[in-house]
């Protein structure tokens, strides 16, 4: 007797809260997964073929445009690894002030993904609109939040999305004394908030949803790794910016126009958890007093704790921006001259959604010739089919297909990716035998 096979097709033209447009296709038979694929429709965007011929000066106002929220992140890789194969030397000043000016750019772009895009999923709300009704206090409170990053970002870079402050050498200009003493009494004024929402993040119940998987950050001898450091892994490997081919693979999977990476043959983590897993250490001890409180150990196996990730992290990149910020003085020159030279340049540093890893060939007059972007995002695509596969399991596969969905959608926007520039995300096919 032939077992009767029933297929389901099931359709999300348009899902908000995730940037990027792609499908997900998953065939359950006699209770397994025979086949899970994230496909992704991310067009090409030809960027780095963009960079090519253009001078040096150029690239840190182009490649701002790759990402309207993570602007920074790709402006200070650039313009560090330039500087690296140019031999310049940052003034402190500059030094520092990029790294206040990054902190600007996690505040914002964490508030944004826990409040508007990944916390109404833990509280059945279809969007921020549905959870501000149920927990108005708190998304006003983010929004403050979010406001801040954005100004602290608008402060260096003279606007907030795809900033122009940052030049190879330094900066175009300098803030003056006394909108650094504005923006310091709001940080100092905001961290009791930042503190409580560390708390109510922890608070809000996730899946347990415990699972092996290899963390992959930069690391820093003195400071929690920002802008600065070496590339760890958690079995113990650290290698600079160049090495980075000797470990890491970008390869075509016949579902996806996205790249996936791999280490050493396998997927693996970016972003907010994976920082705190390799970085804990790092971390003041006031703050792994509050994580003990609130029940976060560390280093954590469950990906869904990234959402208390970005809390800690918003509450150190205040922190950080005010230690750096508390004896600001005007430079007298924001910038250090610069001679061009042919060579390779590398470089990277941690975007909000995980390490973002740079290479440029350039010739004597400073004009790219070759360039080469790895984002966060493509770093993270194998890690969340594999996340997908597990946490399906540990859900339950005999649930109703709209609850399989909507598991998946809530795993694939724990991982805030950025796919493209669209709108919509997530077609999810279920076929069952």
């Amino acid at each position: 007797m032939n077992e009767q096979k029933r297929t389901v097709a099931i359709h999300v033209p348009v899902l908000t809260r995730v940037e990027g447009e792609g499908a997900l296709d998953l065939r359950i038979e006699d209770g397994q997964i025979k086949e899970l694929r994230l496909r992704i429709f991310e067009p090409p965007r030809y960027f780095e073929k963009f960079l090519e011929g253009r001078s040096y000066t150029e690239i840190p106002d182009m490649v701002a445009r790759i990402c309207g929220i993570c602007p920074v992140a790709y402006q200070v890789t650039a313009a560090q690894a330039l500087e690296r194969l140019f031999g310049v030397e940052l003034d402190p000043w500059a030094r520092d002030m990029r790294r206040a000016f990054y902190c600007g750019e996690w505040i914002q772009s964490h508030s944004l993904h826990i409040h508007l895009l990944a916390a109404p999923d833990f509280f059945g709300c279809d969007s921020v609109i549905e959870l501000a009704r149920i927990a108005p206090e708190e998304v006003r409170r983010g929004l403050r939040i979010q406001a801040l990053g954005n100004e602290l970002m608008d402060l260096f870079g003279a606007r907030s999305v795809h900033p122009v402050g940052i030049r190879v050498g330094g900066f175009h200009g300098s803030p003056s004394l006394s909108r650094i003493n504005e923006i310091r009494e709001k940080l100092r004024a905001v961290l009791p908030e930042a503190e409580a929402l560390i708390r109510w993040a922890a608070s809000i119940a996730v899946p347990q949803d415990d699972q092996a998987f290899v963390s992959v950050a930069m690391q820093h001898p003195s400071n929690y790794a920002i802008e600065r450091g070496l590339i760890g892994v958690s079995d113990g490997l650290r290698i600079e910016a160049e090495a980075f081919d000797a470990h890491f693979a970008e390869h075509h999977e016949p579902s996806s126009t996205a790249l996936f990476s791999s280490y050493h043959g396998q997927p693996y983590l970016v972003g907010p958890l994976a920082r705190l897993n390799l970085n804990h250490a790092r971390l003041p001890e006031w703050v792994k007093t509050l994580l003990a409180e609130n029940g976060l150990a560390l280093p954590s196996r469950n990906l869904f704790h990234s959402l208390v990730a970005r809390t800690v992290e918003i509450l150190l990149a205040l922190h950080e921006a005010l230690r750096l910020l508390d004896d600001y003085r005007v430079p007298d020159s924001p910038w250090v001259p610069v001679t061009p030279r042919a060579g390779v340049a590398t470089g990277c540093t941690e975007a909000p959604r995980g390490l973002l890893w740079h290479r440029y060939e350039m010739d004597g007059e400073g004009r790219v010739v070759n360039a080469r972007i790895v984002p966060p995002t493509s770093q993270n695509q194998g890690r969340i089919e594999e996340d997908l596969r597990l946490s399906l399991l540990n859900f339950g596969l005999d649930h109703p297909d709209d609850a399989l969905r909507l598991h998946c959608e809530k795993v694939i926007r724990n991982y805030d990716p950025c796919i493209s520039c669209a709108t919509h995300f997530l077609r999810m096919n279920v076929e069952r035998t």
